[in-house]
């Protein structure tokens, strides 16, 4: 770990160069340049995947799945039964072709998404309607060989969780999509403290095999939307695909009707890009690996065993502190970290302050005295601002609720930044100039529904429509002018450019 801390380029200097400094001033990652367009998670980065692994994990088994894990080698002529599906997939592909030292009879495409190889297990597992609904989510790794990559947000590699779902009728089907979009949808608020514009993705931008694709689109301080999750509904393209079909209740046969979903590690990116400062990286609580440092000040051996014995207590106080959320599945306590190490105090709060910890706690003998701590939050926000000389019964008291409120502020700033960078735009003159060069905003817009004005907007301006609002989630639906063409639009649709 690199303890020297280096420059972070200002965000209204250099956007993405901000966002690789934050990265690594975070130690979160690093890019795998001995493997074209891979990353290395590294430890830190990796407790926060795993704290989102576990909090959807409990979600998903709420809702009745299972775990499975299914191969990484697909066969191909797996992918190319589903005509969409290899056509929207065919250029990321990475295709084994040799193995053992020989050329294999059929080449193995490395796994971009596993609608496949599951269809051809439900296939065998599925034959009656008494079998339905099957419920299954795989946590895996997976492949897609990108041409321009980033950290967290587009890698040749990326770990996520698909799930996938099989069911006798179409309205479950579109049930259990719209069920698992919101899933992740109140993941993203309440855990990450990311906001999100739930919708349906256009023809255009949907899955390549699906009917409909829903999505949760996310606000970046650049005002450019990233595409946090998505859920679609398949119909039974790959049912039929797969021959995957069953008796049913009436005793007739039929094909599946058959759900996908997912999301990946660029939610890292999300939370970093979501948070973060020109100081460093901004943790929420819910998505914190560490919740708290202590940062022992001393001169003298006998100041040392003094404060440090007073740290160990207040650390191991705070760390009984159950911040589980109501109804979880599993325990969450405040963690915490004692800096001990060989560094002056000041080096230490660079190194807290970078990696996002939301409390950082300075304990001196002046402070032992007075029976107090010396608290400050990483952002100021309700739960406090600038260092806070608190008694230590008080913290000790208050320190969950601290941590609460702090999580409900990164919200509401996050879903203030969000509101300031969206409008409304009728001409095309306003909606030129709210995208001229690397310029973004949510823009709602209306929009007349055809492919070739919705390319023609892209083309031109970089913006692509990110999803047709759900209801509450976007202006009101209301009769208008294309912002483009000038044809007739039912409503508004969210416009911006992506991640």
């Amino acid at each position: 770990m690199n303890d020297k801390a280096e420059r972070i380029t200002p965000r209204a200097e250099d956007y993405p160069q901000w966002y690789q400094d934050v990265i690594r001033e975070a130690d979160l990652a690093e890019p795998a340049k001995v493997v074209k367009g891979c990353m290395v998670i590294k430890p830190y980065g990796y407790a926060i995947w795993e704290k989102i692994q576990r909090d959807l994990d409990a979600r998903f088994k709420a809702t009745g799945h299972e775990n499975a894990y299914f191969p990484l080698l697909i066969p191909q002529s797996f992918i190319t039964r589903e005509a969409e599906h290899v056509e929207g997939f065919a250029p990321e592909l990475a295709v084994v072709t040799h193995a053992g030292g020989e050329k294999l009879e059929e080449p193995y495409v490395i796994r971009p998404t596993s609608e496949t190889i599951i269809g051809h297990f439900f296939g065998k597992w599925i034959s009656s309607w008494r079998d339905l609904p099957l419920l299954v989510n795989q946590w895996a790794n997976v492949m897609r060989w990108e041409l321009r990559t980033r950290l967290f947000l587009r890698t040749t590699e990326f770990l996520w969780q698909e799930g996938h779902t099989a069911h006798a009728n179409h309205d479950e089907a579109k049930a259990e999509v719209r069920r698992m979009l919101d899933v992740y949808g109140d993941f993203a608020e309440q855990m990450m403290a990311m906001p999100v514009i739930r919708g349906i993705k256009t023809s255009s931008e949907k899955f390549a095999g699906a009917l409909e694709s829903y999505c949760i689109e996310a606000f970046m301080q650049d005002a450019k939307a990233l595409q946090a999750g998505t859920s679609h509904d398949l119909g039974q393209n790959f049912g039929k695909a797969f021959d995957v079909k069953f008796q049913t209740e009436s005793g007739g046969l039929d094909y599946v009707w058959q759900t996908s979903w997912g999301v990946s590690t660029r939610l890292i990116g999300g939370l970093v890009m979501s948070h973060s400062d020109d100081a460093g990286l901004v943790l929420p609580p819910k998505m914190a690996p560490i919740h708290a440092a202590i940062i022992p000040i001393y001169k003298t051996p006998e100041e040392r065993t003094r404060v440090l014995e007073a740290a160990g207590r207040i650390a191991k106080t705070l760390g009984a502190i159950d911040i589980s959320q109501p109804g979880s599945r599993y325990r969450d306590f405040i963690e915490v970290r004692i800096d001990d190490r060989d560094l002056r105090p000041g080096a230490k709060f660079y190194h807290w302050e970078r990696r996002g910890v939301p409390m950082r706690i300075e304990l001196g003998p002046k402070d032992l005295d007075k029976g107090q701590v010396c608290v400050k939050m990483r952002v100021d926000s309700a739960a406090g601002t600038g260092k806070m000389f608190i008694p230590e019964a008080e913290f000790l008291a208050t320190a969950k609720a601290r941590l609460e409120q702090y999580q409900d502020e990164l919200f509401a700033q996050a879903r203030t930044r969000m509101l300031a960078g969206s409008v409304e735009l009728d001409s095309w003159d306003d909606f030129l100039a709210a995208f001229a060069g690397e310029g973004s905003r949510f823009a709602w817009c209306h929009w007349d529904g055809t492919a070739a004005t919705e390319a023609a907007i892209k083309a031109e301006t970089k913006a692509t429509i990110r999803c047709i609002p759900l209801p509450g989630h976007g202006p009101a639906p209301s009769p208008g002018r294309c912002i483009k063409s000038g044809a007739p639009s039912r409503q508004r649709v969210l416009i911006a450019k992506a991640y």
